[in-house]
């Protein structure tokens, strides 16, 4: 493989990321017209983001198996093209059911695609270059997230709904071309599928992705999304003890015996799902809140997004000249300041004052996911990378319906103890969510305190 071949792939993979990241945030902004189109209410739209999430669910955990048995190229390739037909099929949809099912096909794509796109990105980078190859394969989760209700909204605003999926169309052929071009095809282990770890792993994470993503709507029982997450956390512990006692585990968790790699996942989780609680927050704030409309709620949030962009220009000169220790400290500290700030905003501040705060956590966002996703992969040996990452993925995709739930639950929980007469949400609803927030992620700092001092040092400049 030339140095040119290994030096292009960070950027293809992070291609396919930014494809895949956005088209999970982008929906939401859509979903009162297709409702409207389907014959249906919102809320029954929301099926098919929930199908998504659950086959993601699924079959993360089996990517890595698929991608040693089948070839990395060809499993990466394939994820591609399904999700692309996919969304294709997702903006013909006549009707609740088509759509649902097509989103279904799309869940596949994503499941393949992430996951296996970070192993190959990790199993083709020197140690050396690691820290850059990782920051940019990075920045899609952080950017998406932010820009995804901004474009949505155009979009929705100024064309139709289906454009939503048809975006995803020239973004798949130019990173379908670019991977067989310069993506190898890697085998590893052929190891048996691990049956039973499948599923109680899948099944431990459907029960816990519904019931939190079932906490999330305002008006669906608690018990009854508690009593899921219980069941999955309780089906989650029979899929650990099965991977500790089983010789070839679907997810082999003993790359958490890897101090930096435990952390970032573990640590890490908790400081994601704080985090990504604002995504889901801030536009409730700005239109309920502060009567904006959907789309000038957008451009609000692009302040965060300036913030996230703009910061992936310094990320790898912070990481190597101050370390990852220190970096994580700082930024999850910054992190949660901003959040508890986003609490506070009024609609009366300047409105250099509202975009100022997105801006600070957008920089804050951006620095502590690029160094949580570094430092993941710092001490892994060259055997361990593939299952790391697939557990990886798996924590990941977990955090992000955990964030929103949070968010959601947060703000629900913020409404029984201010109830106003107007029967909605008000302000003090949202600023007990946003400390609520706050309060998660600065817990996660415990984790970093406790890294040794030459954490990471090992893929530093």
């Amino acid at each position: 493989m030339t140095r040119l071949h290994r030096n292009t792939l960070p950027y293809i993979v992070a291609a396919t990321f930014f494809m895949e990241y956005l088209d999970t945030t982008i929906i939401a902004t859509a979903l009162p017209q297709m409702a409207h189109s389907f014959h249906v209410g919102p809320n029954e739209v929301s099926l098919g983001m929930t199908a998504y999430m659950l086959t993601l669910a699924v079959f993360i955990p089996v990517s890595g198996w698929v991608a040693d048995r089948a070839g990395s190229r060809t499993v990466f390739f394939g994820a591609i093209v399904v999700f692309t037909l996919a969304s294709v099929s997702c903006g013909f949809a006549g009707s609740l059911g088509a759509f649902t099912a097509s989103r279904i096909a799309q869940g596949l794509g994503g499941a393949m695609m992430v996951p296996v796109g970070r192993m190959i990105v990790v199993r083709n980078t020197e140690k050396n270059r690691l820290l850059d190859a990782i920051s940019t394969i990075t920045w899609p989760a952080i950017i998406a997230p932010v820009l995804g209700p901004s474009l949505g909204g155009f979009i929705t605003t100024y064309a139709s709904w289906h454009w939503v999926f048809f975006i995803n169309v020239p973004f798949g052929i130019a990173a379908g071309l670019a991977i067989l071009t310069y993506v190898p095809n890697q085998f590893g282990q052929r190891r048996p599928l691990d049956l039973a770890g499948f599923g109680l792993t899948g099944g431990a994470l459907i029960l816990i992705l519904f019931g939190t993503e079932l906490a999330s709507r305002q008006n669906a029982p608690l018990a009854e999304a508690l009593l899921c997450v219980a069941a999955g956390l309780a089906l989650g512990g029979l899929a650990i003890r099965h991977a500790r006692r089983t010789t070839n585990p679907l997810l082999d968790l003993r790359t958490l015996r890897v101090q930096t790699f435990a952390v970032t996942v573990l640590s890490g989780s908790a400081s994601r799902i704080g985090i990504e609680a604002v995504p889901y927050l801030s536009p409730l704030l700005f239109q309920i809140g502060f009567g904006l409309s959907p789309f000038q709620s957008g451009l609000l949030l692009l302040g965060s997004a300036a913030g996230n962009l703009g910061m992936k220009v310094f990320t790898s000169r912070i990481l190597n000249g101050f370390g990852f220790r220190p970096v994580a400290i700082a930024t999850i500290t910054v992190a949660a300041l901003a959040i508890a700030a986003l609490g506070f905003l009024r609609p009366a501040l300047p409105l250099a004052c509202l975009v100022g705060t997105l801006f600070i956590y957008g920089i804050a966002r951006s620095m502590q996911f690029s160094t949580l996703a570094t430092l993941a992969y710092a001490d892994i040996s060259e055997a361990q990378k593939g299952s790391a990452s697939t557990l990886w993925s798996v924590a990941q995709q977990m955090t992000i319906g955990m964030g929103i739930a949070f968010g959601a639950l947060a703000l629900r929980a913020g409404h029984a103890l201010y109830p106003s007469a107007a029967g909605h949400f008000t302000l003090p609803d949202f600023r007990f969510a946003f400390i609520a927030a706050a309060v998660l992620t600065m817990g996660s700092i415990v984790g970093y305190v406790r890294l040794p001092r030459d954490a990471g040092d090992a893929i530093r400049k």
